[in-house]
């Protein structure tokens, strides 16, 4: 008789309809995800916890992030791949023309888009290996507990921890309730370290210096690295300025999101690393951090562009930004500007900006040179595509001299 829990160590193989137990790492079937429907996977890795195998699954259809560890009964020993994958296709051929807007985000914002084109075939073997498996599995910060979603290269120590507790303030990291509740007790800060360099309404913005503030940093980047796919740490953080975003009550300052800026880039980069965390996406936090970076840029009198790769959810957020911020000014301007005027009022790169209007068909090249096209009727389309612009940035809020190395 098959028992679904029993793969104890006296029956380290039973079959059913040609299915080994315990399963192989690298077996394709189909699992039960939280939609209550069958998705294809491709098992990962496994472990034995209480003389039953769990498996750790990827959904072929989905992101990494997804990854997680399932036992047996949620997996279907019957269906192959392949007859899962066709289903899938088949559901999307029929639904696709009615697919809404919303619907279209999700999938875009699911689906598996790594943005690891800067890695070599070695290197990024290496990096899927490295991190194939999920060593944090949840953390706790403030009033929010999170599920992760990818790797992060914590202590040892910390190695296969299911939960960490973080001090929503310091980003002090521990194992257990009862040692955070005895560090805030000692803990005096109720903001990011460093300096508040904007402030409107509720949203507060913060400078923190990764050489004056290096323990602050670093734990940045083993939580922000949990988020994150295929960023590499920054262990050397002295190089970095970090720009925390807060939202603030009587409480104190706490963290939405953030991004990360070289001190010094040659390749023109005003943005390193951009994360808003799961509770608080699809607010406009995103694009608020976006267009706080184009600001930066603004007082040094530079272009920008953000360091690539980007991951999946900030190729997204910045394509959305380029587009709101560009048809606004050619809807003002009917048209009548050239691609350096646009790049000297949003110091966005000229090749961002042709790039995003050559998406939006809105630019011709013509005998040599970009000539801009904008019907006022496909703006007006666009721009109801594009929807509401979200959170603004307030120039005049923004109290900030570009960083300068000391006796510099």
């Amino acid at each position: 008789m098959f028992d679904s829990g029993g793969e104890d160590a006296g029956s380290c193989r039973k079959r059913k309809n040609r299915v080994l137990l315990p399963l192989e790492v690298g077996t394709k079937l189909t699992c039960r995800w939280r939609d209550d429907k069958y998705h294809p996977v491709t098992i990962i890795e496994r472990k034995k916890v209480n003389d039953e195998y769990h498996y750790y699954v990827h959904y072929s259809e989905f992101n990494r992030r997804l990854d997680e560890w399932v036992k047996l009964d949620q997996l279907n020993l019957d269906a192959t791949e392949a007859d899962a994958v066709e289903k899938v296709e088949d559901k999307v051929r029929e639904s696709g023309l009615k697919m809404t807007r919303h619907q279209k985000r999700k999938i875009d914002e699911t689906h598996v888009e790594e943005g690891h084109e800067d890695f070599d075939a070695a290197s990024l073997r290496e990096h899927e290996e490295i991190t194939k498996v999920k060593n944090i599995g949840k953390i706790e910060l403030g009033r929010y507990e999170i599920d992760t979603w990818y790797f992060s290269p914590f202590p040892p120590e910390y190695s296969d921890c299911n939960k960490l507790f973080f001090c929503e303030f310091c980003l002090a990291f521990v194992k257990r309730k009862e040692q955070l509740q005895r560090h805030m007790r000692k803990c005096d800060l109720k903001h990011p370290p460093g300096d508040e360099i904007y402030r409107n309404g509720s949203l507060s913005m913060f400078e923190v210096d990764g050489r004056k503030n290096k323990v602050y940093s670093q734990n940045l980047c083993y939580l922000a690295k949990l988020f994150l796919d295929h960023k590499t740490l920054y262990y050397d953080v002295d190089l970095f300025l970090f720009y925390i975003l807060c939202e603030c009550d009587d409480r104190g300052c706490h963290m939405v999101g953030y991004f990360s800026k070289e001190k010094h880039s040659e390749e023109g980069y005003n943005l390193a690393c951009i994360l808003t965390l799961p509770p608080y996406q699809r607010k406009g936090y995103g694009k608020f951090l976006i267009a706080f970076s184009y600001e930066l840029s603004k007082k040094e009198t530079k272009v920008g562009t953000p360091e690539r790769p980007l991951s999946d959810l900030g190729l997204l957020s910045y394509r959305g930004y380029w587009t709101r911020v560009l048809l606004d000014i050619l809807k003002k301007h009917r048209g009548n500007v050239s691609i350096k005027e646009l790049t000297d009022m949003t110091a966005i790169r000229s090749e961002d900006v042709i790039n995003t209007l050559q998406q939006l068909e809105l630019i011709q090249y013509r005998k040599g040179q970009y000539v801009i096209c904008a019907d006022p009727k496909l703006l007006d389309r666009h721009l109801k595509a594009a929807g509401r612009s979200g959170l603004e940035v307030d120039p005049s809020k923004l109290i900030w001299t570009p960083y300068k190395e000391q006796g510099g």
